[in-house]
């Protein structure tokens, strides 16, 4: 037992914001229940940890959390120096270099394992090695797969029964089978890697992840059992591992915070909020892509012509300097109605102002949750790795949002969706009776999603259960609430 009486936790999150951000917003919710976190991450990305998780003055007095670094030997998996802090796509040439990379990690994370002597280390899906790393030590390994747990249940059944190979073309629909809710995908919408035969280096990565998985104490989910509740019991049948949902995580963070979270902004908070604060109640679209989706030039000038010619009042996150691509007189014409913030924004200020009422995202995981928790619609525009499968779950299941017609997953998206498709689906989202009853069900889920992190929530509940099982692993009084 630790000196101070105390449970210690160490988090390994993978490089990149959309991992980097939730685990951060995990260590807050560990450390505000009295566990000792340590956080392991690279000195490039400490500012989006620190972002995350604030000064320790912005903590509760009992809570405690700790930055150790690890160099990431880009060097010798012959990968750019700081590639691991990089937004744009990586060159699938570099992909599994980046893997190799991660898998150098491995001493760097035992030495500190033996320095620091957790009780858990919860780590990301991406280092299948962990669990070796925390049987090596006699402590319990946690799986973060960084997704919901819908996405899972759809990848695992594509993996198990290959429907995929049944069809004569990428562009025929089929059925997932044993998957609930009878969701249709093409070939097209399957990541590279999903339909490539035989063993490649990323079906290599796949197989030891679910081999870790297995070896591990059981899977940690960002997501809350009331909005997956037919998969998280599917789930647990398909795997028969245990799995604990303690989100959303971005609820974990305060009021004073919700600005705050991964990098700088690029624009000052006050003035988003005075224009916001202009705006009629739902009446501004929220157009972000998260922070490694990259578009064409074509495809940018196509979401400006369908932002300008909806009519709608528009913040639109554009994650590069250049100004060249956009359409002549477009920032003139749309002066007023909207506003563009070249870089990082603050997703959560934006989603929680009463004044947004759509959300066009890519359907990464953490931007839909936060949408969910906010009680926003949403346009689905997914681009890549399970974001496919979160358009379904959105679309069709929980059905709060519209899809703008994606239908090919892509590392960088071309002009595949013209102006005139996302500008019907902005009126579908904003204006009329379908828009009502899509705003009316996300405003349900919103209170959901905010029962569940309170306290005999379920959310919450299930953070009490996993930190007693793991204080009785190591023979430790149990704790209250």
């Amino acid at each position: 037992m630790d000196a101070k009486g105390k449970l210690k936790v160490m988090f390994l999150p993978f490089p990149g914001q959309g991992h980097l951000i939730p685990m951060g917003d995990m260590a807050r919710a560990f450390s505000g229940r009295g566990v000792r976190a340590t956080i392991v991450t690279t000195p490039l990305n400490v500012p989006a940890i620190r972002g995350t998780i604030g000064k320790s003055s912005d903590l509760d007095s009992d809570s405690e959390i700790e930055i150790v670094t690890i160099k990431f030997p880009c060097a010798e998996a012959g990968l750019p120096e700081g590639c691991e802090n990089t937004e744009s796509v990586p060159s699938p040439d570099f992909i599994p270099a980046f893997f190799k990379a991660t898998s150098m990690l491995q001493p760097q994370l035992e030495h500190l394992l033996l320095q620091h002597s957790p009780h858990c280390l919860i780590a990301s899906a991406f280092y299948p090695w962990a669990s070796h790393s925390a049987a090596t030590f006699n402590i319990p390994r946690l799986v973060f797969y960084g997704t919901g747990v819908f996405a899972l249940c759809a990848s695992e059944c594509l993996r198990l029964y290959q429907p995929h190979n049944n069809v004569s073309s990428d562009s025929d629909l089929f059925v997932i089978p044993h998957l609930p809710g009878n969701i249709h995908m093409t070939r097209m919408m399957l990541p590279d890697y999903a339909k490539t035969d035989g063993e490649t280096k990323y079906a290599e990565l796949l197989k030891a992840i679910k081999e870790s998985e297995v070896a591990s104490f059981g899977v940690i989910v960002n997501s809350f059992y009331e909005l997956e509740q037919e998969y998280a019991d599917y789930y647990e049948k398909l795997q028969g591992r245990r799995a604990w949902y303690i989100g959303p995580l971005s609820l974990c963070n305060q009021q004073e915070r919700k600005g705050k979270r991964g990098k700088e902004a690029s624009v000052d908070e006050g003035d988003i909020l005075k224009w916001l604060d202009s705006k009629k109640a739902n009446a501004v679209v929220y157009v972000c892509f998260g922070s490694i989706a990259n578009f064409s030039e074509s495809q940018l000038r196509e979401i400006a012509r369908g932002l300008e010619d909806s009519g709608q009042e528009f913040i639109w996150v554009v994650r590069r300097s250049d100004k060249e691509w956009l359409p002549e007189g477009f920032e003139r014409r749309t002066e007023g109605r909207g506003m563009i913030i070249w870089g990082w924004a603050p997703q959560l200020l934006i989603l929680d102002h009463p004044a947004v009422g759509a959300f066009v995202t890519h359907c990464g995981w953490n931007s839909t949750l936060e949408a969910v928790s906010a009680g926003v619609p949403m346009v689905t525009w997914p681009v890549s790795a399970e974001q496919f499968y979160n358009e379904k779950l959105v679309t069709e299941i929980l059905e709060i949002g519209v899809p703008v017609g994606v239908k090919k997953w892509a590392r960088i998206v071309g002009d595949s969706v013209g102006g005139e498709a996302l500008e019907k689906a902005l009126k579908r989202i904003m204006v009329g009776e379908e828009a009502e009853t899509i705003r009316n069900r996300a405003h349900k889920l919103s209170e959901m999603a905010r029962t569940a992190v309170e306290r005999n929530g379920s959310s919450s509940c299930s953070l009490t259960d996993l930190i007693q099982r793991l204080q009785s692993i190591q023979n430790f009084p149990k704790s209250s609430e």
